[in-house]
């Protein structure tokens, strides 16, 4: 009976040396080789000339970088655009110039929906209003942050608010 069990450990032995063999050989690392050019092409160099006095320098080819709006862009109707973010923890939409500059508030407040993931009592809903230069809501956003929100803007005060404009927009952040 002991030559059998000392033929199981040998076994058992042989058995994890060969299965550790096997995983070594799979997370081998594969080295890639790209070939060398042996004759690189020289890049082209640019050649300026002084500006003379009283003018400008002039840069050929490069353009001042696009603004970005944080957030998620949201293009308006009019050319403008809306900047829609999680800031601190809370829904902002920020307004931006057709170049994409920041811009004063154009309406009274914002209405914000979007779905409740973390349980079954209807979607989370927000009044977005002014606040220094963009319009901010009260309300927690909790993760996660990749929803669709739906989002419309007011005019007005009280029972005469009307919705002016309207939008769906597939949120992440």
């Amino acid at each position: 009976m002991r030559k059998f069990a000392r033929m199981k450990s040998l076994f058992a032995v042989i058995c994890l040396l060969a299965g550790a063999t096997l995983l070594t050989a799979e997370n081998a690392p594969v080295r890639v080789t790209t070939p060398v050019n042996p004759n690189p092409k020289p890049k082209p160099v640019e050649v300026t000339t002084p500006a003379k006095s009283g003018e400008k320098a002039k840069v050929e080819g490069k353009k001042e970088a696009e603004p970005v709006i944080p957030g998620v862009a949201i293009p308006r109707p009019n050319g403008t655009f809306l900047g829609l973010q999680v800031a601190d923890g809370f829904f902002k939409l920020s307004f931006y110039t057709a170049k994409k500059k920041p811009m004063a508030v154009d309406v009274t407040r914002a209405a914000v929906r979007w779905p409740n993931n973390r349980n079954a009592t209807g979607p989370n809903r927000d009044v977005l209003n002014l606040s220094g230069e963009a319009l901010v809501g009260n309300k927690k956003v909790l993760p996660p942050l990749t929803v669709t929100v739906f989002l419309t803007l007011l005019k007005g005060d009280g029972d005469d608010a009307k919705a002016v404009e309207e939008y769906v927009v597939a949120f992440h952040d």
